[in-house]
């Protein structure tokens, strides 16, 4: 499981050590502990849950933590409505290798019927006041929609530019995904819109009486802070040279996810990932102020999520947000100047 590979000089991509290995592993919950030493017995109890039972109903037991275990298992072990934030990135109706597993294409009614396994499970641990993300392609977006209309009110979908991936011969490359964005009360929910400000170059610049208008002039260049909307062109995808990158093959942007957590929850506010992976979501959660919890069956990316946590203690920046303010691509030689004027 150590990576030993040998790796090119500015290569950031994670790596595991024999020596890391033990370490990180003691930080992970798994079923054994969620069913013994670590949190009380658990067993069948009639209509109680898992939860109920063990004591899990108390919230502290599970911020900040990376639970290693099935999906459907695990959940059983979680109170329901713990989350104020939930961000799902499922496995894709596509043919994909994750670790030694195989997820295999099905028939959309196939796919419809697995989202139906485990949605509304994780629905229930939705908060009253909470919010809903879930990723997905052109592909199973439509499966997507059709699983979140039945348990939540959707408010919208956003479409993200996705530059990485291999083009295509016989067909356009797909270079976009979807986040369905949810709520569980659609009049009273988190949104802070101040928090998620673009702040892109202003090409044209207007002035209005010798005065920029919208708009403003510094040192740096002409920029404007704009609205967010629901298409985002200004996310990279994890590559080689970036620290967040790992050799998860779905791994999202902890820039994307930023969006996500700094409008739909508070400081303090628990964020839950279900289809952890290697912990985007816990990791840009932990960054930025809020508790976290995810679920991932791959002990592996588990360990990778872990060990991102523990250096997010050291450094919690996030390529492409700065200073408050979600910048465009290409943009990182101002970021830099407004980093050194600030000491």
């Amino acid at each position: 499981m150590a990576d030993e590979r040998q790796k090119a000089g500015r290569n950031r991509t994670l790596s595991l050590t024999e020596t890391e290995i033990p370490v990180l592993r003691e930080k992970l919950v798994t079923l054994e502990k969620l069913e013994n030493g670590c949190f009380c017995d658990a067993g069948s109890y009639g209509n109680q849950s898992g939860a109920e039972q063990t004591g899990l109903s108390d919230i502290k037991k599970i911020e900040n933590t990376i639970i290693q275990c099935d999906i459907l298992k695990a959940l059983e072990y979680l109170p329901d409505e713990f989350a104020e934030l939930i961000i799902i990135d499922p496995p894709y109706n596509l043919t994909k290798k994750f670790g030694g597993t195989v997820f295999s294409a099905m028939s959309n009614d196939a796919y419809d019927a697995f989202l139906e396994s485990w949605f509304p499970a994780v629905c229930r641990k939705l908060k009253k006041n909470g919010s809903l993300y879930i990723c997905g392609d052109w592909k199973c977006t439509s499966s997507l929609q059709r699983a979140v209309e039945k348990e939540l009110p959707i408010l919208n979908r956003i479409t993200w530019q996705r530059e990485k991936g291999r083009g295509a011969k016989s067909n356009w490359k797909n270079g976009m995904e979807d986040i369905w964005f949810a709520v569980k009360n659609p009049d009273d929910y988190t949104f802070n819109l101040d928090s998620v400000m673009m702040k892109r170059r202003v090409i044209a610049p207007y002035k209005q009486d010798g005065k920029p208008k919208d708009w403003q002039e510094t040192d740096d260049g002409n920029f404007r802070l704009t609205h967010p909307s629901n298409f985002w062109d200004d996310i990279s995808v994890p590559f080689w040279s970036m620290k967040e990158n790992t050799n998860h093959p779905t791994q999202k942007p902890e820039k994307l996810y930023a969006k996500l957590i700094l409008a739909s929850s508070n400081e303090g506010d628990m964020v839950f990932e279900p289809f952890s992976g290697s912990g985007t979501a816990c990791v840009t959660a932990k960054k930025l102020g809020r508790k976290y919890c995810g679920i991932e069956i791959n002990e592996e990316y588990c360990l990778w999520a872990e060990k991102r946590l523990a250096d997010a203690d050291a450094d919690k920046a996030i390529q492409g947000y700065f200073d408050g303010v979600f910048w465009e691509r290409n943009s990182l030689k101002e970021q830099l100047k407004g980093q050194k004027k600030r000491g």
